[in-house]
């Protein structure tokens, strides 16, 4: 018997005129979102990587100068543009393209898409991950909201109860027909989206596919959980346009004002500091600090003692190695403590509002899915400061290679300017590189997306088994 309804159900569904028209149009929608969103991350993909090229050649080809003088000179990160990003472009767009990496100083990643785009860009772009967010459920919603009150309505429903017809097979092969025309109308995007990872130049970045994999599973969870919820809602309303109106002022308040309302909650809590107040505490750190530059320094004055009697000498010109080099070393880590404080109470700030967020996801499904699809596509926050935190270890890097240089072999009777270095040196310094976190990684940073969707299941599931028995016929 239920696969008789799961049938008629199906076969219903396919002779829909309206439905035939709106799974056209809406594949249609994806697919083409997807083939732009693909064609737009090679795109920005390839120009970063020949930007990355050509400022490791500028760079080698700075030419002969001393090492602090080239630490100062700088080099540039660009951030990798994720392969999955064609999927959900997620907070790309408003985190930075790159960092200028120098010494004494902790940049922030610059030069946003958002920057350069006018208002429109706060509406966010036509993605697979707005549609399928967004656009999908309400699908859903016009798909299932007279599943069982049409029926009622008809009379059908009554007649099905006189014939001995349990009401919770016919609530759960009506779910299941839903559900399988809903994966029949998704599954094209992401074939699409497989295909186009595999034949992408270079073969399929390192756990693209399990991501994608995820992803999919993930979006399937969402769909199931629009479907029992309007079956639901079918269930139990009397009258179509009562249920149809019921579920679009849901479709409202989950998609479009709670997300809203999440994000004004989540700044009034944790407010960020002003760019003003961010720098002014920076300055006086590093005010407070050891000044390489400075010989007036006390906490100068107090290092150099210490070197010199740790060489069991009286004078830096007695040492066996540069004291510049050592004072400038010991500034720049004293000033990278200073940055890492500042910058982690910012990151605190945005991480606890993600996390409100990430909560409020067992209040509003939405939400869970929003934030497992950005961790996936590799645009969300967390992707943001792992970039960023790889781009600082490598300017820490690159400008304590020069200081030891400058330590070990700028002896005291060579003058500043005689002392110099070349590309052979210069070279030694390995190009900027990245990699994404692995996909077991974000899932467990996403465990409480994750939990809110099986919990919005599994409280609906229940809910289903325990109440469809109740389904009044009349």
């Amino acid at each position: 018997m239920f696969k008789l309804i799961v049938r008629k159900e199906l076969r219903t569904a396919v002779r829909d005129v309206r439905l035939q028209v709106s799974a056209v149009l809406l594949i249609g929608l994806m697919c083409t979102a997807v083939l732009l969103g693909r064609q737009g991350q090679q795109q920005i993909q390839a120009q970063r990587a020949a930007a990355q090229t050509a400022m490791y050649d500028v760079w080698l080809d700075q030419g002969e100068k001393h090492p602090h003088s080239a630490a100062h000179y700088g080099h540039f990160a660009f951030k990798p543009k994720p392969v999955l990003s064609f999927l959900d472009v997620g907070l790309d767009n408003y985190t930075g393209v790159s960092v200028f990496l120098e010494a004494h100083q902790q940049n922030e990643v610059s030069f946003s898409a958002a920057q350069d785009g006018n208002g429109t860009t706060r509406f966010g772009e036509l993605t697979a991950a707005l549609i399928l967010q967004v656009l999908f459920p309400l699908l859903i919603i016009f798909l299932t909201f007279n599943t069982l009150s049409r029926e009622r309505e008809e009379g059908t429903l009554r007649l099905a109860y006189a014939q001995g017809l349990s009401m919770r097979r016919l609530f759960a092969g009506k779910v299941a027909a839903t559900y399988l025309t809903v994966l029949l109308i998704f599954l094209p995007t992401m074939v699409l989206a497989f295909v186009l990872l595999y034949q992408s130049g270079g073969g399929v970045a390192a756990g693209a596919v399990g991501k994608l994999l995820a992803l999919t599973a993930g979006y399937a969870v969402y769909f199931f959980i629009f479907v029992l919820l309007c079956a639901l809602v079918s269930a139990f309303t009397r009258r179509s346009e009562v249920a149809l109106l019921t579920l679009l002022g849901l479709w409202i308040v989950c998609c479009i004002v709670v997300p809203k309302a999440a994000t004004s909650l989540a700044d009034s809590l944790y407010t960020t500091p002003s760019q003003f107040e961010f720098r002014r505490d920076i300055d006086e750190g590093v005010a407070g600090g050891i000044d390489g530059h400075n010989p007036a320094d006390e906490r100068l004055a107090t290092l150099k003692q210490e070197v010199l009697d740790e060489y069991r000498v009286s004078t830096t010109e007695e040492l066996p190695v540069n004291w510049s080099g050592i004072a400038m070393q010991a500034g720049e880590e004293y000033t990278d403590r200073v940055y890492d404080r500042e910058f982690s109470k910012i990151e605190h700030v945005f991480r606890r509002q993600n996390r409100l967020s990430e909560w409020l996801g067992f209040l509003n499904p939405y939400l869970a899915i929003r934030h497992l699809s950005m961790a996936l596509a590799g645009t969300d926050f967390d992707h943001h400061v792992a970039f960023a935190r790889a781009a600082e270890a490598y300017r820490r890097n690159f400008v304590r290679v020069m200081n030891k240089d400058m330590e070990l072999n700028h002896h005291p009777g060579i003058a500043f300017g005689d002392y110099t270095r070349g590309r052979d040196f210069w070279s030694t310094i390995e190009p900027f590189s990245y990699e994404l976190p692995g996909t077991a990684a974000l899932l467990a940073h996403q465990w409480r997306s994750l939990a809110a969707l099986l919990v919005w299941l599994s409280a609906l599931v229940g809910i289903a088994i325990v109440f469809t028995p109740k389904i009044s016929p009349l």
